[in-house]
Formats: C-alpha cells, structure tokens, sequence
C-alpha cells in the first residue's frame, strides 16, 4: 500500500530519477535511511517500474516520429501474442499500446527519415500476414513525453 510519504517520493522521483535519499529526505521530510528503506521496497513490489533516461531523439539521428495504428487480420490469441512478441523485438517501436475500438494496437516508430520509415514498414508490416492494415501519423512536434503519474 503507498501511504503519503511515499507518493511524496514518487512525485519527485518521477521528475528527477538522480535525486538522492538526502536530497529526498529534505524534499520529504524522512530521514535518508528511510527514504532508502522505502525506494527499495517501492522497487522491490514494481510500484517503480524501471530506472530510465530520456534521450533527444534528434540527437539519437532518429528525429522522426509516427503514431501508428495497426489492425490485425483476425483476433486470436495466438496472433494478438505473436504480434506482441514482434513489436518487443524492433528496437524502433519506442511504445506499444494494445488497445479496444477499431484499430488493435496502437504503436509510437521513431526513424532516421521517411526512407527509414518506409523500410521498417516494408519489413515489419507489409511482410506480416497477420496485419490487415495500418496507418500512420507524423508527429510534427514532442509537446510532452512523459510516464509520471499524477498524485
């Protein structure tokens, strides 16, 4: 269960993961020990999923983003699990999103430039047969990235 002192912790360690347990504690109001205790815990029971870095994209050399909308040619398991296991592999798809409504997943493709694109389209959709089809929008401009949770 996170009681107050905790979301406290969480609120900051969402917008700056490199925060110490002294830096935390002043922030909090627990000691560095507890504020220890409790990071480990939250982590041990993946309240903290992940320990991440946000990298520019355009300084990475893949400044291209898509949204991508897939449908796929039929709803079965064994194809919802196969396509999952896909989008896990290609170090391209930055997030997926298996979702309800008229399309089945939607997924976040970084490139170099549109013949990057149109490559990892060529290789990962148009050679699927278990795609039915896609369609993709070009993000113009990041306004937010971000995976904190309001507390």
């Amino acid at each position: 269960m996170i009681d107050e002192f905790d979301k406290k912790i969480l609120q900051h360690v969402q917008r700056n993961n490199l925060l110490t347990s002294a830096q935390l504690s002043d922030l909090v109001g627990l000691s560095p020990t507890s504020i220890q205790r409790r990071l480990s815990k939250l982590r041990a029971s993946k309240v903290i999923e992940a320990d991440i870095a946000v990298v520019s994209p355009k300084a990475a050399g893949r400044p291209l983003m898509m949204l991508v909308a897939v449908e796929l040619a039929r709803e079965r398991s064994d194809i919802i699990d196969r396509f999952k296991r896909a989008v896990r592999d290609r170090a391209e798809v930055m997030s997926a999103y298996y979702v309800t409504g008229e399309t089945d997943f939607m997924l976040i493709v970084s490139a170099r430039d549109m013949a990057d694109y149109e490559a990892f389209t060529r290789d990962f959709f148009y050679n699927n047969a278990d795609i039915k089809g896609f369609k993709t929008t070009v993000v113009m401009d990041r306004i937010k990235a971000s995976f904190s949770l309001p507390f």
